[in-house]
């Protein structure tokens, strides 16, 4: 019997979620580069049957991701097994055990048990997903080789983590936008990105130009209360993350993707305001604004409703931005997609 799972992000995340155990022993993973693929991100399944399934849901998930932008990287969603039948960790792929016994290979084509990130590289799967094209690993969509025109950095974890980290909050405001009936702010982004994606060939750059982009149309079209309502129902449409420190969470995470290249927070902030100095950011500023919408959308998955900030100013200084955030302002949210740079 066919498991009808769901057509929208969440549903698909929801399903996978579902699917999994704290105390598995099963992993999805990249074959070619190791990275833990969106949605299934730190998630573990009791057996390899149920990995299997989240792994086909996962590749649903990203197929989702791609109709919001056909330029996301295409990864190879495999099993991996984490622990050994006696709970010690596995290393290395030379101790795998095969269906049938050790060291025989499985012929599930979803199925690679253990490998070190060396030997990442040299898997290859019989059927992975990239336009129907067996055989085929490459992470642009066409062929088995890097894009020539790509830039030299598109390798490395935290490039390949920033594209995934923009395409993804990138999908959440669009479905957002399409339920709440956003249709003109859905539309002028569709026509920024079309538009983008003629002149910006770099991943990277692109990537970002389309959350600028975004938060530029959220501004411009809608009121901040819809800004707030957008980025929040954006928020529950993704994985949840639980953190006791949503603001030091949500700059990580931003610094783990490369959005932001530093930041220190101020010794005297709270919870509840917060003044944090970011070094560096790859987003850009423009007429007179600084794009909120990531930071605001990280900040959304790690608090509750009640607890949220409703006030992002930003203010230029010599050693960066100057990010103060406070919660339970009184009048309408501001900041929340782009925020007027104070100097």
């Amino acid at each position: 019997m066919t498991h009808v799972i769901g057509t929208t992000l969440l549903e698909i995340s929801d399903h996978i979620e579902s699917l999994a155990s704290e105390t598995g022993e099963y992993s999805l993973v990249c074959a070619r580069y190791g990275d833990r693929p969106v949605p299934a991100a730190g998630l573990r399944f009791e057996s390899r049957p149920v990995a299997r399934a989240a792994a086909r849901a996962t590749e649903q998930y990203r197929d989702a991701l791609r109709r919001y932008d056909p330029r996301l990287p295409y990864y190879d969603v495999i099993v991996r097994q984490e622990f050994a039948d006696d709970g010690s960790a596995v290393e290395s792929a030379g101790d795998a055990r095969g269906p049938d016994g050790p060291d025989e290979p499985s012929n599930d084509p979803h199925d690679v048990r253990r490998f070190s990130a060396a030997e990442a590289s040299e898997w290859s799967l019989s059927d992975p997903v990239v336009e129907g094209v067996e055989g085929v690993g490459g992470t642009d969509g066409r062929d088995g080789r890097d894009d020539p025109g790509e830039p030299s950095g598109r390798d490395t974890d935290r490039g390949r983590d920033r594209v995934e980290f923009c395409h993804e909050a990138a999908a959440a405001v669009f479905e957002a936008l399409s339920a709440g009936g956003h249709a003109d702010a859905e539309s002028a982004v569709m026509d920024a990105y079309f538009d983008l994606a003629e002149r910006v060939s770099d991943p990277d750059d692109l990537c970002l130009c389309l959350l600028e982009a975004m938060a530029e149309a959220l501004h411009r079209r809608l009121t901040p209360d819809e800004q707030a309502a957008v980025l929040a129902a954006a928020a529950a449409g993704l994985p949840p993350v639980s953190a006791d420190d949503p603001v030091s969470g949500a700059f990580e995470r931003l610094a783990g993707a490369g959005v932001v290249d530093g930041y220190a927070r101020d010794p005297d902030s709270t919870a509840e305001s917060a003044t944090v100095l970011v070094t560096d950011c790859a987003l850009t500023a423009r007429d007179g604004r600084f794009p909120t919408l990531p930071l605001v959308l990280e900040l959304y998955r790690r608090t509750e409703p009640d607890r949220r900030h409703d006030a992002v100013r930003i203010a230029s200084v010599d050693e960066g931005w100057q990010v103060s955030l406070s919660v339970g302002s009184d009048g309408e949210p501001v900041g929340i997609a782009s925020a007027a740079i104070r100097s």
